[in-house]
């Protein structure tokens, strides 16, 4: 590992270095606090500092596939090594007061903006839009703005803001420097992990699998981060300081979808955004649940194997995978092994895998097409909330009979928990209202939840049950 304590990535142009050994940052400073220290960066605010505000909002290009692609993300859940090898762009890099680009010209002549706390973040949103390849409609922008809060201008004239500009765009100055931008990231070394010690703290950034797995087993107890954007909060939040970080986020190899006739098997860093946009035929339940997890900014960061190694009871994936089916691989150098997700997650953020593993691949069965999987979410807020309660069904019937049902809940329990007694009370009966109302009489024979700040046990019982109905309603026959 020659590459110790240096990292390089483009921004204003030109490549930056940062050398932890002698700078001011440690590791796990975040992209937005190392934006705010620089004179020409101030238009990146800090609300929330923990993903839900957007004001922070950034777009960070990188080269997939021969193309620069450009993408928005919250720089507050964003640890520095991790932009290693990209380009970072903020509204300064768009326009001046006295050349404004569309996007932020728009948002003027709309009257999009008012206090303008926020609109550097709307105008990073809505710019990641504008460099796609198409012309988005009002559902897409709605979407790409649901991780952007203003409490003072409305929505309105910012959605026409983004319409205006997006289907009068043209190529602007980024667009025509991304040639010379490219052979500024391609001159980058990407191949040689990256090694980064500071008295407190040691963080990790390999390439490649082979060298993670490598560096799992040699660093049991550092904490492994992709997206980070669970990790980040214990720093941002709870100014927790993590002595080590293993961080998978460039592992290009982990970041991959295979499909086959009977099943999708996704790399664990596929990120939640490409799923979300590739599963939607085979697997549309966790396409319906992926449209309400987090934002666009979260979802372009966080990745499958993230949110299953976590283990949280309201982990939006876990219930739907289950219901599916779906498999984890656990590999360590030398060797791997397959477990049904039902068996991977063992209690309150408590899994299966072992200290010298890490999840390299989630595998989803397609399910035949006489099985009905829905999912549901009960939470504050449609958009960029966490679940109250969350479930997700699997059903085959046959001549009106179940034949078979599995029934997963989150927010219920310590982790995922499957409902026994409720299926054993439907399994061989009549898929009727009648059955299915008195099997929802037994849901607290399967949870105790708590209560908490989101709700009581009783509210969750009884929401938990409503879904149940809720499920027979949309597939009776």
């Amino acid at each position: 590992m020659n590459n110790r304590n240096i990292i390089k990535f483009v921004l204003d142009g030109n490549i930056k270095e940062i050398d932890f050994s002698t700078a001011q940052y440690t590791p796990t400073t975040t992209l937005l606090h190392y934006l705010r220290t620089l004179s020409n960066h101030k238009s990146v605010k800090e609300g929330c500092g923990e993903g839900d505000c957007g004001a922070c909002t950034v777009v960070i290009a990188e080269i997939v596939e021969g193309k620069m692609q450009y993408r928005a993300y919250d720089s507050c859940l964003i640890f520095l090594p991790s932009i290693h090898g990209k380009y970072v762009i903020t509204s300064e890099n768009l326009g001046t007061a006295d050349n404004l680009h569309l996007v932020q010209k728009a948002l003027y002549e709309f009257d999009g903006s008012q206090c303008g706390f926020c609109t550097p973040g709307f105008v990073m949103s809505i710019y990641a839009l504008y460099k796609q390849e198409y012309t988005p409609d009002k559902t897409e922008i709605t979407d790409a703005l649901a991780g952007n809060l203003c409490r003072c201008t409305g929505y309105r004239p910012i959605i026409e803001a983004a319409e205006y500009a997006c289907k009068n765009k043209t190529d602007d100055e980024i667009g025509k420097s991304e040639s010379r931008i490219a052979e500024l990231l391609n001159s980058i070394d990407r191949t040689d992990t990256i090694m980064i010690e500071t008295p407190e703290q040691k963080y990790y950034l390999p390439f490649s699998k082979s060298e993670a797995l490598k560096l799992r087993e040699k660093f049991s107890n550092a904490v492994v981060v992709a997206g980070s954007t669970d990790v980040a909060l214990r720093v941002t939040k709870k100014n927790e300081l993590i002595p080590q970080i293993l961080d998978l986020s460039q592992v290009k190899d982990l970041t991959y979808l295979k499909v086959s006739d009977d099943e999708l098997t996704f790399g664990a860093n596929f990120s939640l955004e490409d799923i979300r946009l590739m599963c939607k035929e085979h697997l549309p339940a966790l396409h319906e649940m992926l449209c309400y997890f987090g934002s666009r900014q979260i979802r372009n960061r966080a990745c499958l194997g993230g949110n299953l190694g976590s283990a949280s009871p309201i982990g939006d994936t876990i219930p739907v995978l289950m219901a599916y089916d779906a498999e984890v691989v656990l590999e360590k150098t030398g060797s791997s092994r397959k477990l049904k997700l039902r068996d991977f997650i063992t209690g309150y953020r408590q899994t299966q895998c072992a200290d010298n593993e890490l999840i390299t691949e989630v595998c989803v069965p397609i399910p035949d097409k006489n099985r009905k999987i829905k999912s549901y979410k009960n939470s504050k807020r449609k958009d960029l909330d966490i679940s109250t309660v969350s479930a997700c069904f699997s059903l085959k019937i046959e001549d009106g009979i179940v034949k078979d049902i599995a029934i997963f809940y989150g927010g219920m329990a310590a982790y995922t928990k499957r409902a026994i007694n409720i299926e054993k009370a439907l399994l061989g009966k009549v898929w009727s209202r009648e059955n299915v109302e008195s099997a929802m009489m037994g849901i607290s024979n399967d949870y105790q939840p708590i209560s908490d700040a989101r709700s009581g046990e009783k509210a969750r019982n009884i929401m938990a049950a409503n879904l149940l109905l809720k499920f027979w309603s949309e597939t009776k026959q």
